[in-house]
């Protein structure tokens, strides 16, 4: 019942068969106004993205990394270019876009279940108030949090509250997901277990996704493509690493491939210089 459901949010491939780029960046460009002259964060950035590919970048603070993320979720205004999902130009934010913040920002007052549900009512208004409940429930068990639906969001520990911000994301069904670095806060361990959740739930949803991140192994280990941005102002894409691992992915076979500690230092040579 619940795949029926969603599944009518579901993107089509084109008829032909062909893999569709789900996400297009074309000449993307960001200006902010100051008194001394404009100050330009992005400067004709072009990237495409196909459906079902996962993507991270990474590159120096102040690159404009979390500004290019704002803009694709429809959060921060479009100074030139254009950004278009699924064939359709963006104009400002909407449930085809799921984001992921560093911080899950829950409504304390509220349960796992209610916070998730904000959403899922909204976007699944046609379901019933079961299928709804259902769904929510589907994706946090799909988390590890099977057993605390009706925990308050205030007594949920760091690590938990971030698998409810990915539960409420995901059930949304959203066109592409955005995560502006979501393991950002947590130790070492809870970072390593919400990695292999967001992998499994990636690899079972093929869901298109975009990730920023600060950690050379995440990039190598969560996605399809890393792609590096130069350093800002004026910053666009420096070069482009192809990760060639099958899915689904184990930490430790991918740690033992001959070719990670090649992926590894091509990227830290990148940051470095």
């Amino acid at each position: 019942m619940i795949d029926a459901i969603l599944d009518k949010e579901k993107i089509d491939r084109d008829p032909q068969g062909f893999e569709k780029y789900m996400l297009e960046l074309s000449n993307l460009t960001k200006v902010y106004p100051t008194p001394t002259g404009d100050f330009v964060v992005l400067e004709n950035l072009n990237l495409k993205i196909k459906e079902g590919e996962f993507v991270s970048i990474i590159g120096h603070s102040g690159c404009g990394k979390t500004t290019l993320l704002s803009m694709i979720a429809g959060l921060n205004p479009i100074s030139g270019g254009q950004i278009i999902l699924n064939g359709t130009p963006i104009s400002g934010p909407g449930p085809d876009r799921g984001v992921i913040f560093q911080s899950p920002s829950l409504l304390p007052w509220m349960s796992a279940l209610e916070n998730v549900l904000l959403g899922v009512e909204k976007v699944f208004a046609h379901a019933t108030k079961k299928q709804r409940d259902d769904i929510c429930k589907y994706y946090l068990s799909k988390v590890g949090l099977d057993g605390a639906f009706d925990k308050k969001a205030k007594d949920l520990s760091q690590g938990m509250k971030q698998r409810v911000g990915i539960a409420r994301a995901l059930a949304l069904k959203p066109q592409i997901l955005l995560l502006d670095e979501p393991f950002g806060m947590l130790d070492s361990l809870t970072r390593g277990e919400l990695q292999d959740v967001l992998l499994e739930v990636l690899d079972k949803e093929k869901t298109t996704g975009i990730m920023i991140t600060h950690d050379v192994d995440e990039s190598i280990f969560l996605a399809d493509r890393v792609i590096m941005m130069t350093s800002g102002p004026r910053a666009q894409i420096g070069d482009i690493l192809d990760i060639n691992y099958e899915r689904p992915r184990n930490r430790k076979s991918i740690l033992e491939h001959p070719t990670y500690y090649d992926n590894r230092e091509h990227l830290i040579n990148f940051l470095e210089h």
